[in-house]
């Protein structure tokens, strides 16, 4: 027998309406879409940026909402054996979506600030005053909702960060408000415009990397493969492990799967599936990411000679 393949696995497939955030992220999108209309003819009757800015930030949030809640309803189909994880990474491409459009809108504010300030248009500090308020109070509520979902996925994150922006949005709109009225410096819708901005780009690039750095493939956030390696060769029996991959497939699914080189007496005294399962332990128990989903080939050393080039 050259060799044995040992397959670990803890699906977790099933997962229920909350799980996924869809009725957080339905009644979010139903708010945003109706002050997105109202936002619109504001920013249409005033002519300000801010209030531009924010409403652009309404589309992009109603859309980016119903984007995630798309996605969220994908993560719920089953796997099939042409999709053997389901749709599980469409909420990692969802909010991938989110954070580029978002990233998208706040570069053409700062962009359009800049020409404001050297230019800057009448602006009515009422209307800007009455439709920041109404911005405020929905983006209030959408936050109440989705808060308590927002850590479970990165789709609900990136949707429960576009609400938030959106709420400093609409609170800088009332602010340049007061102060247009009070001061006359118009001035300040332009400002309001570009804080929006400089409050956007930062998150929405930290976003991007996280959702990039799954896609890719990456090693997921604090799981150390050469702590793995270790642990692994601490294990009776085990002489070498190569071939050692972990990925992160979507929000709290990583994957781990490596090659262990073990005594070859293992495939004839029966102790082969008790390392198994002492491998599978080892992932699932002893770092600060638990490994549930892990597949291990078992091989004798004296399949070594079979095996083609090996990877760390």
């Amino acid at each position: 027998m050259d060799g044995h393949a040992g397959h670990g696995h803890a699906h977790g497939h099933g997962h229920g309406p909350e799980d996924t955030g869809r009725r957080r992220l339905a009644v979010a999108f139903g708010i945003t879409a109706t002050v997105l209309v109202a936002e619109i003819v504001g920013a249409v009757w005033t002519g300000s940026l801010a209030l531009l800015v924010d409403a652009a930030h309404m589309l992009t949030d109603s859309a980016g909402l119903l984007l995630a809640l798309i996605a969220a309803s994908l993560t719920l189909r089953p796997p099939t054996p042409r999709r053997t994880w389901g749709f599980r990474r469409a909420e990692v491409l969802a909010a991938a979506a989110q954070a580029a459009v978002l990233l998208a809108v706040g570069v053409y504010a700062l962009v359009e600030g800049v020409r404001r300030l050297m230019a800057p248009p009448e602006v009515p500090a009422d209307g800007l005053l009455v439709f920041g308020v109404i911005g405020l109070a929905a983006n209030l509520v959408s936050i109440a909702v989705l808060a308590g979902g927002r850590s479970s996925t990165l789709n609900l994150r990136a949707a429960f960060l576009e609400v938030v922006n959106d709420a400093l949005g609409s609170a800088a709109v009332i602010v340049s408000a007061v102060v247009i009225a009070t001061t006359g410096w118009t001035r300040a819708d332009a400002v309001a415009g570009m804080l929006i901005s400089a409050l956007i780009v930062p998150r929405t690039i930290m976003l991007l990397r996280e959702t990039g750095s799954v896609l890719l493939e990456s090693t997921p956030r604090g799981l150390d493969l050469d702590d793995v390696r270790a642990h692994l060769l601490e294990l009776p029996h085990v002489r070498e492990v190569h071939d050692l991959h972990a990925s992160q497939i979507a929000s709290g699914l990583p994957v781990l799967s490596a090659h262990v080189v073990v005594d070859d007496s293992c495939f004839h005294d029966g102790q082969a599936p008790g390392l198994l399962a002492a491998l599978q332990r080892c992932v699932a128990d002893h770092f600060p990411v638990s490994v549930a989903h892990s597949t291990f080939q078992l091989e004798p050393v004296t399949h070594r000679p079979h095996e083609g080039p090996v990877h760390p």
